[in-house]
């Protein structure tokens, strides 16, 4: 199985950048998260951190795109809450703007713990049509990825992706 894994997560690296309309941020590539995820399935963590010290607390927030300090200057945006559900599990729900025209994005999922460490962060992973999403916290931001590039743009319309890189809000998200 870990083969397998493995050479899925190979796809991460092809991911082309994509943009849903000039209001939209552009989707970042996330190269950096096929080496996170090699790192933490061969339990390679840089500073011995395992997945058994860690507390979903650490992750729980709310993320937004960069167009979300624009919201009232009318770009869309995008925006994830973040919730702990249990020790090694989160809760994640994505939204995008609803208040002016129909909303472009919605998911709800949970999320498994991976691993973590002070290189990559702490990666958690998640069913998402047939395919794996990975939910990567480092820095106060959270990078959404996928190997399957095409998984994560069910849950979006008008060409959009749930991929891409959210920063954490001090505050929480105003839907």
């Amino acid at each position: 199985m870990m083969t397998s894994t493995l050479a899925a997560l190979t796809g991460c690296n092809s991911m082309s950048p994509t943009s849903n309309s000039a209001n939209h941020s552009t989707v970042k590539s996330v190269a950096s998260t096929t080496s996170a995820l090699s790192a933490i399935q061969n339990n390679d963590f840089g500073d011995n951190v395992s997945a058994d010290k860690f507390s979903t607390d650490k992750v729980s927030a709310d993320y937004a795109t960069a167009d979300y300090d624009k919201r009232a200057q009318g770009y869309d945006w995008v925006g994830v809450m973040v919730r702990a559900d249990g020790d090694r599990q989160i809760d994640i729900k994505v939204r995008s703007r609803s208040d002016i025209k129909k909303p472009t994005c919605h998911f709800d999922g949970k999320a498994t713990l991976m691993g973590q460490d002070t290189a990559h962060g702490t990666i958690f992973q998640a069913k998402v049509n047939d395919s794996t999403a990975f939910f990567q916290f480092k820095d106060d931001s959270l990078i959404i990825d996928s190997p399957d590039k095409y998984a994560l743009n069910y849950f979006c319309s008008g060409g959009g992706s749930l991929a891409g890189e959210y920063k954490k809000l001090a505050t929480n998200l105003e839907i």
